[in-house]
Parts: C-alpha cells; sequence; structure tokens
C-alpha cells in the first residue's frame, strides 16, 4: 500500500508515548481513515525506553507487525538518541521529530549521518508554560500533524477537542489546557 502513512514513536516510560499514538489513531479513524496505534511491550516500567507505531491509511490495513521502516520518526525524549538507534529504517524521504530546545542543524548532527528531514520542538518548554508540568506527548503530537500533514490542522485541532472531552469528561479544566498546548505547539515547529 504505497498511500499508507507509518509512524514509529520512541520514548520512555510515562512520558504519554503509548496515548499520543492511540489519540492519533482515534482522531485519524474520525476523519474516515483506517488506522493502527498500539505500543510495543516489553519489561517497560517509568522510565524505561519504550516504543509506539502508528498506520494511517484510506485503505484497509492488512499488516499487523510493528514498524520497521517508517515515513516518520517521533523521539519523544531526546537522551534515546545516545541510547537507540532511533533512525533504524527510518526513509530519506521520511522526516524525524525531536523533543528538544536545540535546533534541527544541532540534532541532525547527532542521527549519524541521517539525511532526511530532522525536526525539532521544545514540548517541555510548552508543556510546562501552558500546562504548569512536563507532559511532552501533546505538544508531539501536534508536532506529528505538522510534520506528516496526514490531515488538516483545523481538522486535527477540531477532533481532539471532542477527543479531549469526552476523556476529561470530569476535568474540564484539562481540556483548556491541552487545546491551547496543542494549538501553540502547531506553530513552533522547527525545520519545516
Amino acid at each position: 500500500m504505497s498511500d499508507m502513512l507509518e509512524i514509529r514513536w520512541h520514548g520512555r516510560g510515562g512520558q504519554g508515548v503509548k496515548t499520543a499514538a492511540l489519540l492519533l489513531a482515534d482522531v485519524a479513524f474520525n476523519t474516515g481513515k483506517y488506522v493502527q496505534g498500539f505500543p510495543e511491550y516489553g519489561p517497560e516500567r517509568m522510565g524505561a525506553p519504550v516504543t509506539a507505531y502508528n498506520r494511517i491509511c484510506d485503505e484497509v490495513i492488512r499488516d499487523h507487525s510493528n514498524i520497521y521502516e517508517p515515513d516518520f520518526v517521533v523521539v519523544v525524549d531526546e537522551t534515546l538518541l545516545k541510547s537507540v538507534n532511533v533512525i533504524k529504517g527510518l526513509k530519506p524521504e521520511g522526516a524525524i521529530l525531536v523533543n528538544t530546545d536545540q535546533g534541527p542543524e544541532k540534532i541532525a548532527a547527532k542521527l549519524k549521518g541521517y539525511a532526511g528531514k530532522v525536526l525539532t520542538i521544545d514540548a517541555r518548554k510548552i508543556s510546562e508554560e501552558l500546562l504548569g508540568a512536563y507532559f511532552p506527548n501533546m505538544p508531539m503530537l501536534a508536532g506529528v500533524i505538522k510534520m506528516s500533514r496526514v490531515m488538516d490542522e483545523q481538522v486535527f485541532l477540531d477532533n481532539m477537542n471532542i477527543s479531549l472531552k469526552h476523556k476529561f469528561a470530569s476535568k474540564p479544566q484539562m481540556i483548556t489546557g491541552n487545546m491551547k498546548v496543542l494549538e501553540r505547539s502547531l506553530g513552533e515547529v522547527q525545520g519545516l
């Protein structure tokens, strides 16, 4: 399936990597796409490296394996650049998005010769300024939309608002804060 988009997420336990992949699948499904969003389970624990995946397509997806040659890679924890081969299998015509306060040029130098597009976003700064705590998954999720262009940004925001109203029905204050994070994050991806 040439129109299938494959995304691999790298992060650490407790950073919301699984949640972000599942939210992306949910929003893409709501726009009429066929989707998969799943984590790779192992000895996950708080702070341990974790991986999650997304497949998004206009046709039924019959492949249920892990993703070995992603179109896009998302790195939620910059320290993983030293310990995990995050660019393994990443298509040169794809892109990688890294959560960092550094620019794309500095991160590109750490990626062992990856020739594709390198994007960055400071998810820590955004979430701490708008939520008062470090929750990197929502800024990274918005960054994925900006990087992949899998859907229109306004369609994404509208569907995320619906999803968050359902998820945080008993905590409406979480909806407003997270929506502000998503909106701001769409404008702060560097390297486009």
